[in-house]
């Protein structure tokens, strides 16, 4: 496949600007898809409201958290708090990408659109994790006054191709998240409302997917270095949640995730699907930045291998002590 700039020749003509005004139509194409595939839901549908009961407070009647109070596995409420934290800043990522996309035209209307639908995710979990009582309540708001407080910088808030890139990636790597502490939840309420956020996550990621497609089209070289450098230096959104490294441990070892599902599940399916190793025609800087990919993504499949084997030997481990 040999892709070429139609419009500009040199990489150092396209600014933020251009390739906004350049990917306009795309946009509008995307998002009218986006509107006649995507189906409205109702938070309140998927909270088991019978379940719930005062807490201590107003009410003389509350009840005081306990953990044995919920059916989710420990490793599911670990997931859960950690996405919903996560969630809890779309203020933040409100405020990046209407910066840089724009509140006009298509690209507003996009913006927008995002995060009312985002918006119903934080809903949902919260009333369910307070419904069922899956977590201290306190200890939950707490974490979300410390994340919000800290407020949220993108790591490629510099650069509006860099932006599409990390979302192409981070939305799938958010609906895996999701699907996944569904699946380990121990609750099927759970897992069928994580299976509708899910949904959500996989149709804003082909959004973003099919625009870093027509980013390759009109800009290969800087779109090839935007997604070298997305890829190398990818980190979820919820990094700065407190507790987030030892939280991100426990849920790479409940296959949550972890390297091999970021490898397999996220990174390589956008790759594939735009054929991003296999586009030629690119410019030295771009050839360069195709050849880091490919040697990363090589060495990132080692390292998921050397965690699977310690994976499997702590499961062996654990089946020993077990039986014994």
């Amino acid at each position: 496949m040999t892709i070429t700039s139609p419009h500009l020749g040199s990489s150092e003509a396209w600014t933020d600007a251009r390739l906004l005004y350049a990917l306009e139509e795309v946009v509008e194409k995307e998002l009218n898809r986006h509107l006649k595939v995507a189906k409205d839901w109702m938070p309140h549908e998927y909270v088991p409201w019978t379940d719930g009961r005062n807490f201590p407070g107003l009410f003389e009647d509350g009840e005081a958290w306990e953990p044995g109070q919920s059916k989710v596995t420990d490793i599911g409420k670990t997931a859960l708090v950690v996405n919903l934290l996560t969630e809890d800043n779309l203020p933040s990522y409100h405020h990046e990408i209407a910066s840089l996309f724009g509140r006009d035209g298509a690209w507003g209307t996009w913006v927008h659109r995002w995060t009312a639908e985002e918006g119903r995710h934080g809903i949902v979990m919260r009333d369910y994790l307070l419904t069922s009582r899956a977590v201290d309540p306190d200890k939950l708001e707490q974490f979300r006054m410390a994340h919000m407080s800290e407020g949220f910088e993108s790591d490629n808030r510099h650069s509006m191709l860099h932006s599409v890139a990390y979302v192409a990636f981070q939305e799938l790597a958010t609906r895996i998240s999701h699907r996944n502490t569904g699946h380990q939840s121990g609750d099927p309420v759970c897992d069928r409302m994580l299976a509708r956020i899910a949904t959500d996550e996989n149709l804003h990621m082909i959004f973003y997917r099919n625009l870093l497609g027509a980013a390759f089209q009109i800009a290969p070289d800087l779109t090839m270095q935007a997604v070298r450098d997305v890829v190398v230096n990818f980190r979820m959104p919820g990094h700065g949640i407190p507790g987030f490294e030892r939280a991100a441990a426990q849920m790479a070892i409940g296959e949550i995730y972890n390297l091999r599902i970021h490898h397999d599940d996220v990174l390589q399916p956008v790759l594939r699907f735009l054929k991003v190793m296999d586009i030629d025609g690119l410019g030295p800087e771009g050839m360069k930045a195709q050849e880091e990919l490919g040697l990363y993504m090589g060495g990132l499949d080692t390292e998921a291998a050397k965690f699977d084997e310690r994976l499997a030997a702590r499961r062996a481990r654990q089946a020993a002590r077990a039986k014994g």
